[in-house]
């Protein structure tokens, strides 16, 4: 896919393709479109990353003023989006907005962001319920055939990391592998949580870019590398 077939993308299409770019965080997309034309990959992937550094850290989104505002044919600013919006659009929307806002996630902002991603080797890979980006990044990684005492591990940092920080441990799985995984997590748990929210912001980051690269086809190799 090149880069004017994604600048040629309606609405209900661009969040269809680039809604879980940032993982379960398809309001990003909708916000993203508005910016038409991108120059080329890095610049769409620059608008991504800009709209996460320009959340708060966890409080009131900008998405709520959004959605307050979002009732005519045509959506308001904050998105600036000037194309007329079809019925089948502000429901996408609202489906996006209902998982955003999900009591779960404890709020939007950029913790929220965070909370959004599974715990690696965690409950939602055994139960089936990873959306596909992350399944094929934890399987690449090793971590969908770990034994039962690694796997168990695995889940008691996980849980000392969430109850420390607020928020699930987040890896560019496809960067790392089984062994990896866990030295990284234990050390992380000892990090400070300012800079762990920007190193976790970073990992986002770096799965975003190489989610990006996939969908058009790039090799990541030659893109410049997300700075956290």
């Amino acid at each position: 896919m090149d880069i004017e077939k994604v600048n040629s993308m309606d609405f209900g299409e661009f969040v269809d393709v680039f809604g879980n770019v940032i993982e379960k965080c398809p309001l990003i997309a909708a916000a993203v479109w508005s910016q038409r034309p991108f120059s080329d990959l890095e610049d769409l992937e620059n608008h991504f990353f800009a709209f996460m550094d320009a959340l708060p850290r966890s409080e009131r989104s900008p998405f709520q003023d959004f959605w307050r505002k979002s009732s005519g044919p045509c959506i308001r600013p904050p998105f600036n989006i000037k194309a007329p919006l079809r019925a089948k659009d502000f429901e996408k929307i609202g489906v996006a907005w209902t998982s955003y806002r999900s009591p779960a996630l404890g709020g939007a902002g950029q913790e929220g962001i965070l909370r959004c991603h599974p715990d690696l080797a965690g409950r939602d890979l055994q139960r089936g319920t990873l959306t596909a980006e992350s399944q094929r990044e934890q399987s690449q990684a090793g971590l969908t055939s770990l034994d039962a005492d690694d796997r168990q591990r695995l889940q008691r940092l996980n849980a000392q990391y969430r109850q420390r920080f607020g928020f699930p441990f987040v890896l560019a799985a496809r960067l790392s592998d089984r062994a990896a995984v866990p030295r990284e997590l234990a050390r992380r748990l000892h990090c400070q949580p300012e800079s762990e929210l920007r190193t976790a912001l970073g990992e986002v980051k770096k799965i975003g870019h190489l989610r990006l690269a996939d969908l058009l086809g790039a090799d990541p190799a030659g893109m410049e590398s997300p700075r956290g």
